[in-house]
């Protein structure tokens, strides 16, 4: 089964929530690091948070930077957490958003796509052009792996560049047709290609008319949770709640914080925050 199929059944089981394993060590309680190196304090909470939310989520995303800011300890947390994902049959995303050419972006795609970072999807960075997204194509094309590209961004400097016009329209969907070109070529069973958008809820006017336009790729939707998206825009972006996954990261890890017993059920409180977020989202489609 293609990877982009893989995901339209884990959402279709488990619903369109994907967990963000984005962890710094300020999240966890005390008694999780007490005597614990850098590198098994964080992988033993992110074990923690995937055992209790396996089974209410379609996907989980690890911001590499987190780990990165934790030099060899993180990177070591980093590779541990993917391959348990992979060793339970769970489907990660590698927020790397990566952006370059020719060489160096074969060797991205070689570190993130096989090895000790291996992952099912990355995140891309267009902003240097198609021949810095072309590079990918072997692992997409063998169906094994995808892509999201940052497309519509829900960050304040989004207006720098992303809807600047051009012939008319917002610079952004440019990128958008160029990708929507190259991922008709690699549609699977289900309809959607492997290489998807990052599309920010936080854009009310836009949101219908990207879905439209994008009709055979999935969207990694962030911004729902500490960025406080509006559910209707993040119900608007799918299609029969799938063609999209929707990132909570902040809001299901430290979800822990807001009860007394928080920090003997971090795994319980995650999950109960992953509910959360589905049943809001859901809930729009009685409006």
């Amino acid at each position: 089964m293609k990877i982009i199929d893989r995901l339209y059944e884990k959402v279709r089981e488990n619903g369109f929530v994907c967990v963000g394993l984005d962890t710094s060590l300020d999240y966890i309680p005390s008694h999780m690091k007490e005597g614990k190196s850098v590198t098994d304090a964080i992988f033993s909470y992110n074990k923690e948070i995937i055992d209790n939310t396996y089974d209410v989520c379609a996907i989980y995303k690890l911001q590499i930077a987190y780990y990165e800011s934790y030099g060899i300890d993180g990177m070591l947390a980093y590779k541990k957490t993917l391959a348990y994902l992979r060793e339970k049959n769970l489907l990660s995303i590698g927020d790397v958003k990566r952006s370059d050419i020719a060489a160096s972006a074969k060797m991205y795609a070689k570190a993130h796509f096989s090895g000790d970072f291996e992952c099912d999807f990355i995140t891309l960075n267009p902003y240097m052009g198609m021949d810095s997204i072309e590079p990918y194509e072997e692992y997409i094309e063998s169906g094994d792996k995808g892509v999201f590209v940052l497309l519509r961004t829900s960050n304040p400097g989004a207006k720098d560049f992303e809807v600047l016009d051009v012939d008319g329209e917002e610079f952004f969907y440019k990128i958008g047709d160029k990708l929507k070109a190259l991922n008709d070529k690699y549609l699977g069973e289900n309809g959607y290609g492997p290489i998807g958008l990052v599309v920010g809820a936080t854009h009310s006017e836009e949101v219908e008319k990207i879905r439209k336009r994008y009709d055979k790729m999935f969207f990694l939707i962030p911004g729902f949770g500490a960025q406080k998206a509006d559910s209707l825009n993040v119900y608007k972006l799918m299609e029969n709640l799938n063609a999209g996954v929707v990132n909570s990261s902040r809001a299901i890890l430290k979800n822990w914080q807001n009860y007394d017993d928080g920090s003997e059920k971090v795994g319980f409180y995650a999950r109960k925050k992953a509910i959360e977020t589905y049943e809001e989202i859901k809930a729009n489609e009685v409006i």
